[in-house]
């Protein structure tokens, strides 16, 4: 069992990572709130999961409207919390809303379907909620994310307990009760917490699913959990995601997706480019374009700082083990003077497998290069990793953007473009990275179970 937990235990303090200024301190949910908070959720199902599909359809799409009208005031918070640059963090909210949108369209057409039995007969696969949902919801993205397991959730008649990052409790409380102010009561629940208020969850009895989007090291202590209780379990989870220069594209054009790619959001994106393959033809030029793109950052283009300290240490060390190595420092790699957790755009040159950076997710502002001598080898070692996110492949050749989307062993694979995607797409992660889907209409089948039914004709007389 987790260790219980109580008021006297340290609040959550968040500070401003740009200035290090106190946002706020919030209480964490004692082992009897977050037990209280299972219980309520757990008898407002029955009700919730008897409501028409088209009136909590009506719902979500009320809450969605508020969302949007309510942008700035998450975004700004959102931003103090987390770093996240102003307009992207907005850009984050309103894709949050646009989500709950989408759910509150493809709830009501979930499919089901019916069989061709006896003539006198009904023969049926009817979808049903599973029951009570625990959303466990990371500081990166915490909106977007949010409302993408909590619309699924709710549109197919679940009940959620949501517990947002401790790293950004106020903007999760906030959107939680500014969804659930327009549903029945307890529907949708919010507890806030650590590490240890989310092994409570999952460790609880009487919950059905759990889904997390976070660290794999805290996905795998969810999925032994569930092991035990017998929750399904969705996980999306780390990632160290490979992006391939290949030959004959334009270097300065690859480096400009590359430094998107890694320094987007400082780095702090699930998808964010872990590590670089260049065609030795390209290298030198793409180096150097890459070289003058994180000089850019942040004189010229927007930069986020890093969530906090620990992890500006944990980007850190990635860094210095990479140079103690013999990897080349082309740009950044430094500690700033000054508050907050500032960490600059970093390049590194020289990379081998064996270095941290790439090797395991560093998730920051740090783009680690090796160069290879073809694109088989390219495709080969970015294969080679205990992670299965997503892969990126820059090229001309159609033939190499087959086979790489063929055998990468990645959920989603985008060739020629770091952050493409059509809207509803579901992504799927493999290996470390996680289990089940998420997003799109597939995260409704996750969040559903199907009851087969036959109706045959009574054997009484008419």
């Amino acid at each position: 069992m987790t260790e219980l937990m109580t008021r006297e235990d340290a609040a959550i303090e968040v500070r401003d990572p740009a200035s290090g200024e106190l946002v706020g301190r919030v209480p964490s949910a004692t082992a009897e709130e977050v037990a209280e908070a299972v219980r309520a959720a757990r008898a407002a199902f029955a009700g919730w999961a008897r409501t028409a599909a088209g009136e909590r359809a009506a719902a979500l799409k009320a809450a969605a409207a508020e969302l949007r009208e309510r942008a700035d005031e998450l975004a700004a918070m959102n931003n103090r919390e987390t770093g996240k640059l102003p307009d992207e963090a907005r850009e984050g909210v309103l894709a949050g809303a646009g989500t709950l949108e989408q759910y509150a369209e493809l709830g009501p057409a979930h499919r089901g379907r019916s069989l061709q039995g006896g003539w006198d007969a009904t023969d049926l696969m009817v979808p049903g909620p599973r029951g009570l949902v625990v959303a466990l919801t990371p500081w990166n993205d915490p909106v977007a994310v949010a409302c993408g397991l909590i619309g699924a959730a709710l549109a197919t008649g679940n009940v959620v307990v949501h517990k947002p990052s401790e790293r950004c409790p106020h903007v999760g409380r906030m959107l939680t009760e500014l969804i659930a102010r327009h549903l029945p009561a307890d529907v949708l629940v919010c507890v806030d917490g650590d590490g240890r208020v989310g092994a409570q969850l999952a460790e609880s009895a009487d919950v059905d699913v759990i889904a997390h989007v976070g660290s794999t090291a805290t996905g795998r202590s969810v999925a032994v959990a569930a092991a035990r209780t017998g929750a399904k379990v969705l996980l999306e989870n780390g990632g160290n995601d490979a992006l391939i220069v290949d030959a004959g594209v334009d270097p300065k054009w690859a480096a400009e997706q590359a430094a998107l790619g890694a320094f987007a959001n400082a780095g702090q994106i699930c998808v964010s480019v872990e590590r670089i393959y260049v065609h030795r033809s390209v290298a030198d030029e793409f180096l150097d374009a890459l070289v003058a793109e994180a000089r850019k950052r942040p004189t010229e283009v927007p930069m986020a700082p890093l969530v906090d300290e620990r992890q500006r240490e944990h980007v850190h060390s990635h860094v210095e083990d990479a140079v103690a190595q013999g990897a080349s420092l082309l740009a950044g790699g430094t500690l700033p003077d000054g508050p907050g957790a500032h960490y600059p755009a970093t390049v590194l040159a020289g990379c081998t497998p064996s270095m941290r950076v790439l090797s395991e997710e560093t998730f920051g502002p740090v783009a680690p290069v090796r160069v290879v001598d073809s694109f088989d080898q390219a495709l080969e070692e970015a294969a080679d990793d205990r992670y299965g996110l997503t892969a990126t492949v820059l090229t001309e050749s159609m033939a190499h953007a087959q086979r790489a989307w063929r055998e990468l062993p990645v959920g989603t694979v985008k060739v020629n473009n770091v952050f493409g995607g059509a809207p509803a797409g579901a992504a799927h992660p493999r290996k470390a990275s996680g289990e089940g889907f998420g997003y799109g209409p597939e995260l409704l089948d996750e969040m559903t179970v199907t009851k087969v039914v036959h109706i045959g004709p009574s054997g009484g007389r008419a």
